[in-house]
């Protein structure tokens, strides 16, 4: 690899990194992190890892969406972007496979009644 190739390599990871850091400042502000696991100049594929409060966020799907769709326009040498938060076997944005909504003190067990969450106070 020569010298220039390596600057340009290395201008192209800054200009990822900037982006994130720009267009994204609610992943940090919210615990949250982005870090880029793969990124090849020659195909123009990059490969974002969200962690910390991403994993398991209920919006994080949203997130790596924009992601995808925001960095492919400002960043020309970007052609493909794959982001994910690290949960194996997540269901990809809109698809609810095998997954059910969430309320604080909701619990698991079905007793037959149909009641909804119980308040947590």
């Amino acid at each position: 690899m020569s010298t220039d190739s390596a600057a340009s390599d290395d201008d192209l990871k800054d200009r990822v990194v900037n982006f994130l850091r720009r267009n994204f400042p609610q992943i940090q502000m919210h615990g949250g992190n982005a870090a880029i696991e793969y990124l090849d100049t020659e195909s123009g594929e990059v490969h974002i890892q969200l962690g910390g409060a991403c994993s398991g966020c209920g919006i994080s799907p949203m997130t790596i969406q924009a992601i995808k769709t925001r960095m492919v326009k400002e960043i020309p040498e970007i052609n493909e972007v794959k982001a994910n938060t690290g949960q194996t076997g997540a269901p990809e944005m809109g698809e609810t496979e095998g997954m059910s909504p969430s309320f604080p003190g909701e619990t698991s067990d079905d007793d037959g009644s149909n009641e909804g969450p119980q308040a947590p106070f």
